[in-house]
């Protein structure tokens, strides 16, 4: 048996929840077009006879670092690459850019294999524009393989999957054989919520909003939860609501069909909309709304 810990790592949007969803075959993490849409570390766990790879979704790398989210993304990602077995890197473009340069330093302090995941190869018409990339990218990093997918529509990731296992050390399970997640429903309830929100609002919005779960009741044939949607500004509150409460009531409903169909019964979602100025911008009050990774 093969046993161990691989970290999805790469530039924001470049497809790495999408990618962890369709390698367990289900849907644990949310995803959108926006960046910043995955905030947290999550496990995805696959058991199969070859072994068990236990992913580690984490957050997009990126330059910028003037506030305290994106500091805390970038902590997130970086600590996510201490302890693992594999690292794959996962880019979705086909010219080297400038942010690749970001991940490749944190790479070069990696004392453990790294893949290369070139995704979203569906979207080039002209796979010859694929060999530059692929020939560019082995000169500036010693990659253990450089595997093209693209995980939206499940291409080649029997190749990734093959290759991520050869790299695994040999070990006993750590999670059950039916175990896919290392995080909690009430955890998961507040990103589907989140999911919603994000999908269904403009650009600035998603960004200055985030979801704590303030009651979770869990019964045979329903589960209540109270969750509370912060934002930094009045201004947004009233756009998250919306006319007559035409926006918060579709993402309520978008989000509880959801949730039925995870926990296969009733769900009794109640949504308040707060302000909480500045909390994205603030250490005390992001570790008070669960970012504490």
């Amino acid at each position: 048996m093969k046993t161990g810990y691989v970290a999805l790592v790469g530039r924001p949007n470049a497809g790495k929840s999408t990618l962890l969803n369709h390698l367990v075959g289900q849907k644990i993490c949310i995803t959108s077009r926006r960046p910043q849409t995955t905030r947290h570390s999550i496990h995805g766990i696959k058991t199969t006879e070859a072994g068990q790879a236990i992913f580690v979704d984490t957050p997009g790398i990126h330059g910028e670092q003037k506030r305290a989210m994106n500091r805390y993304l970038n902590k997130t990602a970086s600590s996510a690459l201490m302890g693992v077995d594999v690292i794959v890197w996962v880019v979705d473009q086909w010219i080297w850019h400038p942010e690749n340069d970001v991940v490749l330093a944190q790479l070069r302090n990696a004392t453990c294999p790294v893949i290369l995941a070139v995704n979203k190869i569906d979207q080039c018409e002209d796979k010859e524009r694929l060999l530059p990339f692929l020939d560019d990218a082995a000169k500036r990093f010693e990659f253990a393989a450089i595997v093209p997918i693209a995980a939206l529509k499940n291409t080649n990731l029997d190749r990734l999957e093959a290759a991520i296992m050869d790299l695994l050390p040999e070990g006993e399970p750590i999670y059950p054989e039916e175990q896919v997640t290392d995080r909690p429903q009430r955890f998961f309830a507040a990103e589907i919520i989140r999911e919603k929100l994000i999908r269904s609002l403009g650009q600035e919005v998603p960004h200055a909003l985030t979801v704590q779960i303030e009651k979770y009741e869990e019964g045979e044939t329903l589960t209540r939860i109270h969750a509370i949607i912060w934002v930094e500004r009045e201004g947004q509150k009233a756009i998250v609501i919306g006319k007559d409460g035409e926006v918060l009531k579709k993402v309520g409903q978008r989000a509880r069909e959801d949730m039925e169909k995870t926990l296969e019964h009733k769900v009794y979602l109640n949504l308040w909309v707060k302000v909480k100025k500045g909390w994205s911008d603030n250490e005390r009050a992001m570790q008070s709304l669960g970012y504490t990774d």
